[in-house]
Formats: C-alpha cells, structure tokens, sequence
C-alpha cells in the first residue's frame, strides 16, 4: 500500500531583514510496498506503481546592496525601477530553480539581471574611481565541489559574474585580474567593449563629483556641505542558492567604492571574504565596507564557525557580522545553508531585497 508522507513547507523570515529566501517541496511519493506471498487485495484507489522520490527543497536570496536608504529621498518612481529590478533577478534565478535547474546557474542569472540594470552598483550602474573609470569585480563559487572563480579590475566586460564562473571552469585558475583576464574573456567568446562608454550614468558621475567637492572642502566644513550617502559611496549584489540536488552556491558582483584608487580591489571576488560556498555547511555574499569584510574573513568565517563550532546557520552569520562592527565595518550578508535555513544579519538602515514565498509570490522590500 503506498504511502504519503506530508512535509511543511516554510518561509523563513527575520525581523528587519533586507534579503530575501524562497523555500518549497518539490512533490515528492514513497515507494509502493512489495507485496509479500499470495496476491492481497488492493484498497479502492491505492497504487503500487508509484515512483520513488525524495523531498526536495530549494532556497533563493538575493540582495542588491546594504546602505542608508530612506524612503524620504526616494521618489515613487525611482522606488518603483528599484523593485522591478529585483524583480527581475527574482525571475530569473527561481525559474531555473523550479525547473530543477542548478544552484550555479540560478545565481549567476540574477547576478547577470542585476549586473544589467543601472541602478545597481555593478556592471553597468557601475561606480567611478578616483581617475573616472569603471572597474568591475566579481566571483562564483560552486559549494559542490569548492570550485570558485573571480575577477578583477574588469573595464571592458559588460557581465563580470559570467566572466568570473568561465576563469572557474576553464582557467585552471581561481582569480584574474585586469587586462590578463579581459585577454582570458575575448579568448573565450566574451565581446569586450571598445570604451566604457557602457557603464556611464548620470547618477554615478554626480555621486564621483559630490565625493571630490567633499574631499577639497575637507567636508564641507567653513563651507558647502556635501551629503555622501552610501548610495553615493559603494554597493554590491548578490544571490546564494540551494537547488534540488542539494547544492549551494554564491556570486557577488560589484563596481567597488565611488572616488576608490585606480587597482583598488575589494571583498566581493575574495573567496573567503565577500563570497564562499560549501556544501557542508552553507553558502554566503556579502556586501558592504570591503576592507572590513577582507579584514574579518566574513564568508569563510560563517562556514567555519558552523562546521567547527556547531553554532547554527544564524547564530555563525550574526556573530561574524558583529565583527565586522567591532572593527568599524558597516553592511550585511545573506546566506543559506544545506537544510535552507536562512541568516540575513546587517547592521545598516536599508537593503534591496526580495523573494519568492511557497506559493511562488514575488516579495520585494527597501526599507527597514
């Protein structure tokens, strides 16, 4: 006689989080049981035919970005392009997730959608340095197997992220860099843009302007006074995945810090740092101040406390994020880990977030 085994489905939520989880059941049916000597009869509408399956969850983050962000200095416009943006990566990593797609290419899809969209700070809405270029960096990690890949000080590459899981696939490296890596790029089929032309916005060039004017008037002090939001200063996406096979994975994406040094690179294509991912314990991206997050090993530090310290999934994030603050760090982190229980600690105002509760509904928040 078959038999049904009926599991939960949850959404996991924490108060005054800014990221986003979609967690399901992926139907599942136990196995008929062999029927023993002579032929029994069969209740009416019971089976013995029915394929054997295992419950399968998945689980979905995104973020774009951990700041200062106040719906007073929002328009109802802006606001509205905000959400469809995470939208849009929402879209995208969970279609492939529902078509029992993997962890890999689900974040590296919503990584791309956000990298696409210039409100964002990564690919094209993309911060300028300190000599007004754009530089791009980004990484991938398969929990799997440990495989990662990253780049950075792109200029000339429209989607860093695909960039950052080809060095994983086919380099035989785990980072590239610079003009080696663009070389890499166009050897592998990716166009390189001839100027960076691409990433120019109006917003971002102003922010670049405002930084400057602060920095000459020593902030505004005996003079105008320049108000740098952190919108003005840095940002990041990011998505963690779990897929139906039990596989983690994270990418992170970002154009670094407003008015940084030209060769400046931060956490997000740090493995360990700003991206990592282990199907032992949990996948994680990070976002906020880099050299803070390089300093305290924020991704890494999570899996480590997990697997060597048997804390939980929330209590390893939180206590990482608090070192972060002991430093002087602002920022968050998601992660997800192999059960898809989830941890969105941040110790910041606001963050673009969004995700897919059980019955498939897209639900995205900004503000605290």
């Amino acid at each position: 006689m078959s038999q049904f085994k009926l599991h939960d489905v949850r959404l996991f939520c924490v108060p005054n989080c800014f990221f986003a989880v979609v967690l399901f059941s992926a139907g599942a049916l136990a196995a008929a049981q062999e029927q023993s000597g002579s032929a029994k009869a069969v209740s009416k509408g019971e089976t013995n035919d029915q394929p054997n399956m295992e419950i399968r969850k998945v689980g979905f983050v995104v973020h774009g970005g951990a700041g200062t962000i106040e719906r007073s200095e929002m328009t109802p416009e802006r606001e509205r392009e905000y959400r469809a943006g995470l939208e849009h990566a929402l879209t995208a990593g969970y279609e492939i997730l529902k078509r029992a797609g993997s962890s890999l290419d689900a974040t590296e899809a919503a990584v791309r959608v956000l990298e696409d969209d210039p409100h964002f700070n990564a690919g094209k809405g993309s911060v300028f340095t300190n000599v007004g270029t754009n530089e791009m960096d980004a990484a991938i990690m398969d929990g799997k197997a440990l495989r990662a890949g990253a780049v950075a000080s792109l200029k000339h590459i429209k989607n860093p992220v695909s960039l950052a899981r080809l060095v994983m696939e086919r380099s035989g490296h785990v980072m590239m860099d610079g003009e080696g890596a663009e070389a890499f790029a166009k050897e592998n089929g990716i166009q390189l843009l001839t100027d960076q032309k691409y990433f120019f916005t109006k917003q971002r060039w102003e922010a670049l302007q405002k930084v400057k004017s602060a920095e000459k008037s020593g902030g505004g002090a005996g003079g105008k006074k320049y108000i740098i939001t952190d919108q003005d200063r840095h940002g990041t996406v990011g998505a963690v995945a779990l897929d139906q096979n039990g596989n983690l994975a994270a990418a992170t994406s970002t154009g670094g810090t407003t008015n940084k040094r030209a060769g400046r690179v931060g956490d997000s294509p740090v493995i360990g740092s700003g991206t990592y991912a282990n199907n032992a314990t949990c996948a994680v991206s990070a976002t906020g101040d880099g050299e803070y997050f390089i300093r305290a090993t924020v991704a890494h530090e999570v899996s480590a406390l997990m697997e060597y310290r048997g804390m939980s999934l929330k209590e390893a994030a939180q206590s990482v994020l608090d070192k972060v603050a002991k430093l002087g760090g602002s920022g968050g982190l998601i992660a997800i880990d192999r059960q898809g229980n989830i941890a969105l600690p941040f110790n910041t105002s606001g963050m673009y977030r969004g995700y897919v509760d059980p019955n498939g509904k897209f639900v995205v928040e900004i503000y605290k």
